[in-house]
């Protein structure tokens, strides 16, 4: 059962941005500054942060409680709305991934902490990727 009332709680989730975030405008920031070429949001299968049509890129930042990151040790301590919630948003993304990857996506995923608080290590590891998936289109 949740502990707010349904008006708190649907106040409380309207508060929770779910498009151009902080680390989003990080990573958004960094590739502009490094003149990289992207799409936002791109309209695709489950809606990419961050999308590079041309190579088939599709770069998600997850929100570590809302896609479950540790969601094994924190389940027990959640109550059975949120158990719910963040196990149906697992599996969403896993249909999203299968159905990006059976179209030709190539997908990288970050937790929204690690770009915060490691935003150069994060672009660092994009660009490699993205690099990695150019050169592996052009064989």
């Amino acid at each position: 059962m949740d502990v707010h009332t349904k008006n708190q709680r649907s106040y409380n989730m309207s508060r929770v941005k779910s498009k151009n975030t902080v680390p989003e405008k990080l990573m958004f920031s960094m590739l502009k500054r490094a003149d990289y070429k992207f799409k936002k949001h791109y309209s695709v299968v489950g809606k990419p942060d961050i999308a590079f049509p041309d190579y088939k890129v599709a770069v998600f930042i997850d929100g570590e409680f809302w896609h479950g990151k540790d969601f094994e040790y924190l389940k027990d301590r959640l109550s059975s709305f949120w158990v719910k919630k963040i196990g149906d948003t697992i599996k969403r993304d896993k249909k999203v991934r299968r159905e990006l990857k059976l179209d030709g996506w190539h997908i990288i995923r970050f937790w929204d902490k690690r770009i915060v608080h490691k935003p150069r290590l994060s672009f660092k590891q994009l660009v490699q990727f993205l690099e990695k998936t150019k050169n592996r289109s052009k064989e």
